[in-house]
């Protein structure tokens, strides 16, 4: 083999590995600054080797890409006080330029069921968006960083839940298609609750669409008059 042939290929290799890197899974719940186990609280993904991202709003997938039916009796049921802080540790930092989001759905019958948050039971209870200025164009808090927290509102009701992270990937988000959804759902139970009424609540799939404002952006090349990044899904529901 040529020393042409072998560098070129030793190249394409190496972008290979590069690419997979810069996808991550969502593997360790943290609460209240601890950091559990690898799978231990959230559902196996699909991607768990690959790392490849959901690309699809309509699929199935978009929920919470469990690796199969297995996934949510493997997992535990987390405790966790309303009011705690809580989020996600990827398997590698946030490489990607996107917006983060979490989500809740009650869980019926048990945060552990396959059945779990089929129907449109989900509301978003955190956000972080990418920050727009006319000087200096579209910034990314978030990116690089190697862990997303936020709160449960202390006014949620106590009782089993799907606890959903959700970073919108926008780096190659230009086309339809392009936007990369990286998801992990963790099975919480939450004690001490109180007596607020979460929503709006929206289904997975259903929540988006592959043209939202927030999903097919070009990010290097705003619009002439951009006013600022436009969240995807319901508004946040604080409690």
């Amino acid at each position: 083999m040529s020393f042409a042939r072998l560098t070129f290929l030793s190249v394409a290799a190496l972008t290979a590995v590069h690419t997979g890197l810069a996808h991550y899974t969502f593997p360790d719940l943290i609460v209240n600054g601890t950091v559990t186990s690898d799978w231990q609280y959230v559902r196996e993904t699909a991607n768990h080797y690959t790392n490849d991202p959901v690309t699809d709003v309509t699929s199935d997938a978009i929920r919470c890409y469990e690796l199969d039916s297995t996934s949510a009796g493997a997992a535990g049921i987390a405790t966790v006080p309303a009011g705690s802080t809580v989020g996600f540790q990827p398997n590698i930092d946030l490489y990607h330029p996107g917006y983060l989001s979490a989500y809740m759905s009650p869980a019926s019958p048990a945060a552990n069921s396959a059945s779990a948050g089929l129907d449109a039971t989900w509301f978003k209870i955190w956000e972080a968006n990418p920050q727009y200025s006319s000087e200096t164009g579209m910034t990314f808090p978030t990116q690089n960083e190697l862990q997303f927290t936020f709160t449960i509102p202390e006014s949620t009701p106590s009782g089993q839940y799907l606890l959903r992270g959700e970073q919108i990937a926008l780096h190659v988000a230009s086309s339809v298609g392009g936007a990369q959804f990286y998801i992990g759902c963790a099975q919480i139970n939450v004690v001490n609750g109180g007596d607020g009424t979460p929503g709006p609540t929206v289904a997975f799939p259903g929540a988006y669409s592959a043209t939202d404002p927030g999903i097919l952006i070009n990010i290097y090349a705003l619009p002439a008059g951009y006013a600022g990044y436009q969240a995807p899904g319901p508004a946040v529901w604080s409690g």
